[in-house]
């Protein structure tokens, strides 16, 4: 793996851990930072790896943005930075990997951004999530995005205009996140849940990912389209196929990749 200045990265088994390292600063994502990130996911991405956990280092999961390098760029640098920003989150849900975020402490803005943005969610009881622009100068609006496609229009309209912590069981409640466990239970129960989320055929669980992402959101018409023409295709996988035969066999499958 390579070597970053803002972010570890560890390989364990069938599974990279990406760290957020700048504890310091809250895990704060200047521009260096998210471009190191955005790296480690398209590293990961071309990897063997069938998971991979974002976590991150010190006493919270990430602040948002780092103002220091925001409030020093002018509107075509503030562009630039969102763009890399949100190709770093269009990145975490397009490599075939499932990506989970192991969230502890605060999860702000563009850190609650990253944990909405990732496919599975385990929080630690400590975990808090807000969009804060909201009763600040600078409001939520690219945060807000994914974390409106994962806890729906009315409590997104609480959590951005209000900008207020929310405890780890309502993020659960809202949606937000999929399990709440003691601190101390965290990474247990992060390996868990990925490890179940990773069970079966590489290549099916791929083209599901894609395709998941490719119909939310669209009219029903058309993700039924987009759906069933991926799954008749799907049907002719190495991996469907023994997944069948397995089933009809009354047999555990061996799984061809």
């Amino acid at each position: 793996m390579t070597e970053y200045e803002h972010i570890l990265v560890k390989r364990d088994g069938d599974t990279v851990t990406i760290t957020m390292n700048r504890a310091a600063r809250r895990n704060s994502l200047s521009a260096d930072h998210l471009a190191e990130l955005l790296a480690a996911f398209h590293e990961a991405g071309t990897s063997d790896a069938t998971g991979i956990v974002l976590a991150g280092a010190g006493p919270v999961f990430s602040a948002g943005h780092d103002f220091g390098d925001v409030a020093a760029r002018d509107l075509m640098g503030v562009r630039e930075l969102l763009t890399l920003c949100t190709d770093l989150m269009k990145t975490m849900q397009s490599v075939p990997q499932v990506v989970v975020a192991r969230v502890h402490g605060l999860a702000t803005a563009a850190g609650c951004q990253l944990v909405a943005s990732c496919d599975l969610a385990v929080a630690a009881e400590s975990a808090g999530f807000a969009l804060p622009g909201g009763k600040g100068g600078w409001f939520c609006h690219t945060p807000a995005v994914p974390v409106a496609r994962s806890i729906g229009r009315k409590r997104l309209m609480e959590l951005a205009l209000t900008g207020d912590v929310v405890d780890a069981p309502t993020a659960l409640d809202w949606g937000l996140v999929n399990r709440v466990v003691p601190d101390e239970q965290l990474d247990d129960a992060v390996a868990e849940l990925l490890g179940r989320a990773t069970r079966g055929s590489r290549a099916s669980k791929t083209m599901g990912k894609v395709t998941l992402y490719a119909q939310l959101d669209r009219p029903e018409a058309d993700a039924y389209a987009i759906a069933l023409e991926v799954m008749a295709s799907a049907s002719q996988l190495p991996g469907a196929r023994e997944g069948m035969a397995a089933f009809l066999e009354k047999r555990k499958p061996s799984w061809p990749d």
